[in-house]
């Protein structure tokens, strides 16, 4: 069973300054223990020129429910949390599934 991590990130109060630290936030992600891959992605802009329904996602992967929350409570977990938490001025979801 692999499981995702999906981060939804809303829109920041700030877009040029989150996307500054954006890079560094990945960095953190990557350093996951026993993450199998991970995806990051922009949200298109609305055609009609309105804001984004949200700003951006990640997907990360892991093996199994256990791996993914042994990866979340590790201190590279707690301090992606962290920062994830702190940068994301708009609000993030987090979501844990069970890929089928």
């Amino acid at each position: 069973m692999t499981v995702k991590l999906s981060v939804i990130t809303d829109n920041p109060t700030d877009p040029a300054s989150f996307e500054q630290h954006y890079g560094e936030h990945k960095q953190l992600a990557t350093k996951l223990p026993n993450l199998q891959r991970a995806e990051f992605a922009k949200v298109f802009p609305k055609e009609d020129g309105s804001p984004t329904p949200k700003w951006r996602t990640a997907d990360l992967y892991f093996a199994d429910y256990d791996t993914a929350v042994a990866a979340l409570s590790s201190p590279e977990g707690q301090a992606l949390i962290h920062d994830a938490v702190t940068s994301a001025t708009g609000g993030i979801d987090l979501l844990l599934s069970d890929i089928e």
